[in-house]
């Protein structure tokens, strides 16, 4: 277990299949009623794309290809939880998203980026601003 004293790092990966993005519904866990895309925990000595392919599979089933950097975050919008976020895009490769870990997410489905479902997961506005505009960086909140 971590150390609740130090910030952990998230990894989210917006997997593109079609011009439309997966989102899942979240259960349990800070933001639950939140729509965000697959992620998880950074592991020990595990690299970006290890851990982004891992948290898609084990989330939803699905095989992705090569990781794009969106941006970082760092965020305390779930506090006294406090995360540096990276977020990701990768297209989809295989597969069709199925609820693997129930506790965790209510249900998976494609969005256009132009409608997508409300409300979102806190960290997600940012990586759709950095898909829009290129920027990389956000220090709070």
């Amino acid at each position: 277990m971590s150390d609740p004293r130090n910030p952990r790092v998230g990894i989210g990966v917006m997997v593109v299949k079609d011009g439309k993005v997966l989102l899942g519904k979240r259960r349990g866990s800070h933001g639950a009623g939140e729509y965000a895309w697959p992620g998880g925990h950074l592991e020990s000595m595990e690299l970006f794309q290890e851990c982004a392919a891992r948290e898609v599979m084990e989330e939803t089933g699905m095989t992705i290809g090569p990781l794009r950097f969106l941006r970082v975050l760092n965020t305390r919008a779930y506090a006294p939880k406090h995360y540096v976020d990276l977020v990701f895009a990768a297209d989809w490769v295989s597969g069709e998203p199925t609820v693997r870990e129930p506790d965790k997410v209510e249900g998976w489905a494609w969005y256009d980026l132009d409608d997508l479902p409300s409300p979102l997961f806190a960290t997600v506005p940012t990586a759709l601003e950095a898909l829009r505009t290129g920027r990389t960086m956000w220090d709070g909140p």
